[in-house]
């Protein structure tokens, strides 16, 4: 079965005979595939039902036994025990903070966020993980961050934080980042407080660039 290359990434973060929880699953196409390639059993979860009716169909058009549906928010209802994986994309971090609040949690979360990347760091952290690894994908003119949480305690800093302590000696990924910020900037009036911050900020990922 083929899928995209964000998904496969976070197939490659996932051993053999896991057990998943897929949160916003949407057509459940991840599932489909780990329980394929390799042998996980899966929860795949979503909010909304007509996501949820189109994972059910893929489900069984692929004839795959051991992925299970639920129409839920986030893990409400969902029963999680240290050992399950439980993976969290698609969607912000405000969302993914709210799923992730006040709840039992699994060891290893593999965690991917469109918006606000070192508030998720910083926040999942606070909870008792650290970050066992990142991956940067870019695929169809978007790109992606994938983050795994493994449950440990290690002291980061601010740069780590705010451009991920192994991203930040990935040279794509800085480079993006400085276009963006560029992009930016050439927007900004010369006299606004953000310029001096996004110009901080670009100073910073020169300064990354270099140690590379």
């Amino acid at each position: 079965m083929k899928i995209s290359k964000r998904l496969e990434t976070i197939a490659d973060f996932i051993p053999i005979n896991s057990k998943v929880i897929d949160v916003g699953c949407d057509h459940a196409l991840l599932d489909i595939y780990l329980s394929q390639e390799k042998n996980c059993e899966c929860i795949a979860s979503d909010v909304n039902k007509n996501a949820l009716d189109q994972a059910k169909y893929n489900i069984s058009r692929f004839h795959v036994k051991n992925v299970t549906t639920v129409l839920t928010d986030g893990l409400e209802g969902i029963p999680v025990s240290s050992k399950d994986i439980v993976v969290i994309s698609g969607m912000g971090t405000l969302t993914i903070k709210e799923i992730l609040e006040g709840r039992n949690l699994s060891d290893r979360m593999i965690i991917s966020t469109h918006t606000d990347f070192e508030d998720l760091r910083k926040y999942v952290v606070s909870l008792g993980y650290k970050i066992q690894d990142e991956k940067y994908v870019e695929e169809k003119k978007k790109y992606y961050i994938i983050m795994v949480f493994v449950k440990g305690q290690i002291q980061y800093s601010e740069e780590d934080f705010k451009f991920g302590p192994i991203l930040k000696y990935n040279a794509k990924f800085l480079q993006n980042e400085q276009e963006k910020l560029l992009d930016i900037i050439s927007r900004i009036p010369e006299d606004d407080e953000l310029l001096r911050e996004k110009q901080e900020l670009l100073e910073e990922i020169e300064q990354l660039k270099k140690n590379i």
